[in-house]
């Protein structure tokens, strides 16, 4: 947790540091700022789309309705309504900062603008500081919410842990026909670190991308065919072309470490802090040492687990100093490696370029769930510019900015489109979006970036609704191949010819469809039985937009074998080891409805089901000394008579002869007692 708040707080002084040398308040902005034309805003714009008629409401820090480009609050205002839960009988007026920012990207209009300037905020305050949040306020809201008949509810805040509660409120605004977005959360680059109501399935989650703005650059490093995760140091420009150049390891940069050493037009690889005790060697003193000597690049890898971001920049220096040459970031792994592998005229690669559609390293991840897919997609969430207390504007950080980025365009989208459920909307945004690349140009797992980034334009020109909006496929040993339906829908009313094929870096998977009316029928299959989990894109072209669909197959060695019959699902395990036991987890999909039962080798078990539908059926196998994952759905279509179902409490038999007995003793006493 403490890396990661670092990284993060790195990234808002980095959001200050730029502010200050393009001044922290402008006077004169762009009347479009360049995250919202780099999503592509332009062409709703052009056709008279600006968020008419929509009803937006955010809930956060309030909003600070006096600035001049949110002015107002009441029926005249730009804030229609909403309600302070924090400070009740009072208007829900930011004193943040944060509410004000996400309310500005939305829909800012004045002389900034945001993305659907023309369309009405709800302010729903739910806290003072966008650090401690309620979840039951945020529940209160979204009911609000719903009272108020909004279109599009946006979530910049959240609870970074499962909260049923919270999931099933955003669940009944949707089924109320409101588009809920929601930010992923500031907790990557970690795997699995969505929380509520970000992880919701009915929720668009939104993780944070890069913006069009010169501060995006990434950086690459290559020795041969070897790629290196690198990052450009705060303060490095992008460069012209690479530079390859022999590699020089140079100690701690000092210059007494490179006083004997050729480092003229070489790239240094050096370490970060110092071998004695209390001296502090900053990033900006080896790159001076560095560049004096006549090096043209410098590496610096770190000195405790894990890669890092770092600043040229020393404290209290004068404003003279400028970094002469690139600087790039390295884990201490592969530092170390790197040091170990140099040889006479090893030769590096060096690059660092503006790379606007790169994953924000802070944007939390998935999976949430072996059965869905979370983020849904991306928008930029770094050095995002919008509307600030006090009437001015500043650059801030974080998947908070990058949510209303997507409200903003599902309220345009439900302005060209009035009649479009929340369900429709939400496919149309995620499946026509950006490829996100890393550095090197290979696209970054769905876990990161869902389907891509936000491009509004492609958005507005769809003609197809094609549902589900992403896949997941549940391989097995036993079951090496399968068929998942997507179902389509033509705005226009006429869905025409269609080129389909899929994509991944997975070469062992073998891709199969076909067209049937309004069905593609896609059909994928392994034969290498290679387990693992492996990401893809199903491509969609209609001749006027290439769709993409996120999908991800899961190959697992063992199988989960399951009958129905009145109701009852019955589980047995094929393995291809010897297991001594397996947890069954069966859940209806999109729910919080969850049963639990467990079999062994010599047990089998079964759990009765009340609703018709389909269900996700994780089991966790043991070995003994390992668990290994086995996923499946399937459809019931028909339901069990209600009764008290212990074993779906996961209680032993001899627990419940207790509980039994320990009732008929009850209910004897009690007729005793009666009687007297």
């Amino acid at each position: 947790m403490v890396k990661r708040a670092l990284i993060f707080s790195l990234l808002l002084i980095f959001s200050i540091l730029f502010l200050a040398s393009e001044s922290t308040e402008q006077k004169t902005i762009s009347h479009l700022p360049k995250s919202i034309e780099l999503i592509g805003v332009n062409t709703p714009r052009e056709h008279g789309f600006d968020g008419q008629g929509i009803k937006i409401g955010i809930i956060d820090t309030g909003i600070d309705y006096d600035h001049p480009d949110l002015s107002g609050f009441g029926p005249s205002g730009k804030v229609v309504g909403g309600y302070d839960y924090v400070n009740t009988n009072e208007k829900p007026k930011d004193t943040n900062g944060h509410g004000t920012e996400v309310a500005g990207i939305v829909a800012a209009d004045g002389n900034f603008s945001g993305v659907a300037p023309k369309s009405k905020l709800f302010s729903y305050k739910v806290s003072s500081t966008g650090e401690s949040v309620s979840s039951d306020y945020i529940i209160k809201a979204i009911q609000r919410a719903i009272a108020d008949k909004v279109n599009v509810i946006n979530i910049s805040l959240g609870v970074n842990r499962t909260n049923d509660e919270l999931d099933d409120a955003v669940d009944e605004a949707v089924k109320n026909g409101i588009v809920v977005v929601v930010a992923a959360g500031n907790n990557g680059p970690d795997e699995r670190t969505i929380g509520s109501p970000g992880k919701d399935i009915n929720a668009i989650t939104v993780g944070a991308s890069y913006n069009n703005i010169t501060s995006s650059v990434v950086a690459t490093f290559k020795v041969g065919k070897q790629q290196f995760e690198v990052l450009p140091m705060f303060g490095t420009k992008p460069i012209s072309k690479p530079i390859e150049s022999k590699i020089v390891y140079g100690a701690y940069g000092r210059a007494k470490d490179l006083e004997n050493l050729d480092v003229k037009d070489a790239i240094l690889l050096e370490q970060r802090g110092s071998d004695i005790k209390g001296e502090k060697v900053y990033f900006a003193q080896k790159e001076k040492n560095a560049a004096d000597r006549g090096a043209k690049g410098l590496i610096i890898f770190n000195n405790q687990s894990g890669i890092f971001f770092g600043e040229l920049r020393v404290p209290n220096s004068t404003s003279s100093y400028t970094p002469r040459i690139p600087v790039i970031s390295m884990s201490k792994d592969d530092g170390l490696k790197l040091k170990a592998a140099l040889e006479n005229n090893t030769v590096g690669s060096l690059d660092i370029f503006y790379h606007p559609d790169f994953v924000a390293p802070f944007s939390s991840r998935g999976p949430v769930s072996p059965f869905y897919i979370k983020p849904d997609l991306v928008a930029p969430g770094i050095f995002v510019n919008s509307t600030a207390l006090g009437g001015g504007y500043n650059l801030t950080s974080g998947t908070s900015m990058a949510a209303p980025h997507v409200t903003g365009a599902a309220a345009l989208l439900l302005q060209k489109y009035p009649n479009l459920d929340s369900v429709s909307i939400a496919s149309l945004l995620a499946t026509t979006t950006d490829p996100v690349t890393d550095a090197y140009g290979s696209i970054l797992p769905i876990n990161a970036v869902g389907s891509g980034r936000l491009n509004v334009t492609r958005a507005y020109d769809a003609n197809l609704i094609i549902l589900p909006h992403s896949l997941v496929y549940n391989l097995s040993f036993e079951n090496l191949s399968e068929t998942k339906s997507l179902y389509l829908r033509a705005i226009d009313g006429t869905i025409p010819e269609l080129k389909v094929s899929f994509i991944s870096n997975e070469t062992t998977l073998n891709f199969n469809y076909s067209v049937s009316n309004d069905t593609i029928d896609a059909r994928i299959s392994d034969n290498v039985k290679k387990p693992g989990t492996y990401d893809g894109f199903i491509i969609i072209d209609d001749s006027k937009t290439v769709y993409h669909i996120p999908v991800v197959v899961h190959l697992t060695k063992g199988n989960l074998g399951t009958t129905q019959k009145d109701g009852i699902i019955s589980f047995s395990i094929d393995y291809p080891e010897k297991w001594v036991y397996a947890k069954i987890t069966l859940t209806k999909a999109g729910t919080h409805d969850i049963r639990i039962t467990s079999i062994t080798p010599e047990k089998t078990s079964s759990l009765p089901v009340y609703e018709k539908g389909e269900y996700w059926i994780l089991s966790q196998v043991s070995t003994g000394n390992v668990t290994d994952n086995v996923y499946q759905t399937m459809i019931v279509n028909e339901i069990a008579q209600k009764t008290i179902d212990f074993d779906s409490f996961g209680l032993p038999s001899k627990q419940i002869t207790i509980i039994g007995v320990i009732l008929a003793l009850v209910v004897i006493t009690g007729f005793v007692y009666s009687r007297r």
